[in-house]
């Protein structure tokens, strides 16, 4: 069987080959790595699976106008596993340059760019995510995440709380990324950005990627870059609204996580856990407002 390191060397043609890590592990998931080869570096992406390259093939030719999507070099096929080489966007990302309102800025016009690009373009699903979609994954989540309390340590009463808060408010589907942590948009030495990742690209409410998106640079680069991201995008969340996006968000990383991990517990203390607290207390109190 063909190993992806196997690929990403011979794709170097001798030149140096470096791993870049990510959060993903396991057998289906891609492996990347940043090729040496000729007067400069690429990025060569191995696929887990070939539907993951096919739907990130189809969502980049859908985006191929917009500035900031990653430009596919080349493409192919080593024994199984699929790959493609891309332009090398840089070696920083949002989450390792806290509280750059610059590059946050750029990056919410980015996302508002993708947002505004024809939705038939980017998926062949007959529906997307609509906000009864939003509303039935929100409880189902919830009922996953309620299988995990114990090795979470999350008290009963929390998700009790859970429960009652209302689905996050979700407007018609468009083009969407689904994932756009801050280490997805790359960063180079010249303050370009990329968002990189498309293979769960697909239709869904804008409020999805947007409370994602200003929910971790929050957590993770600071205050400041959240709201620049939101300035640059054009449209802000209020409080309530991005803490019920929260719930969501937050309960389907620690459900991903548990599931993805051989570790017996996460913590009482796991950052994502605080943040489902935080975000069910804060709901709850505000329900009524």
């Amino acid at each position: 069987m063909v190993k992806a390191l196997d690929v990403a060397q011979k794709l170097a043609e001798g030149g140096r080959v470096h791993e870049l890590t990510g959060m993903e592990r396991g057998q289906s998931a891609n492996r990347v790595y940043r090729i040496w080869r000729g007067d400069g570096t690429e990025v060569a992406k191995i696929y887990g699976t070939p539907a993951r390259e096919r739907r990130e093939t189809h969502a980049l030719e859908a985006l191929a106008e917009i500035p900031g999507t990653p430009k596919i070099l080349e493409r192919g096929l080593e024994g199984d596993l699929h790959w493609a080489i891309f332009e090398d966007a840089g070696r920083w990302n949002l989450e390792s340059l806290p509280e750059n309102p610059g590059l946050a800025r750029k990056s919410g016009n980015i996302l508002r760019s993708v947002h505004e690009t024809s939705s038939e373009r980017i998926t062949n699903l007959s529906r997307g995510m609509d906000q009864e979609w939003i509303a039935v994954d929100f409880l189902s989540t919830l009922r996953r995440l309620e299988r995990y309390r114990r090795r979470l340590e999350i008290e009963s009463s929390i998700l009790d709380d859970a429960r009652e808060v209302r689905p996050p408010f979700a407007s018609d589907p468009h083009s969407a990324h689904t994932n756009p942590a801050p280490d997805n948009f790359v960063v180079d030495d010249d303050g370009n950005v990329t968002l990189i990742n498309w293979e769960w690209a697909t239709v869904a409410p804008v409020e999805w990627d947007l409370s994602k998106a200003t929910w971790l640079l929050g957590l993770h680069a600071g205050p400041s870059a959240a709201a620049a991201f939101q300035e640059g995008y054009g449209r802000s969340l209020d409080q309530y609204q991005l803490d019920r996006w929260v719930v969501y968000h937050s309960a389907m990383t620690l459900v991903f996580r548990v599931e993805q991990s051989m570790d017996a517990a996460i913590g009482a203390h796991d950052t994502y856990l605080s943040e489902f607290r935080r975000a069910v207390a804060a709901s709850t109190l505000n329900a009524g407002a």
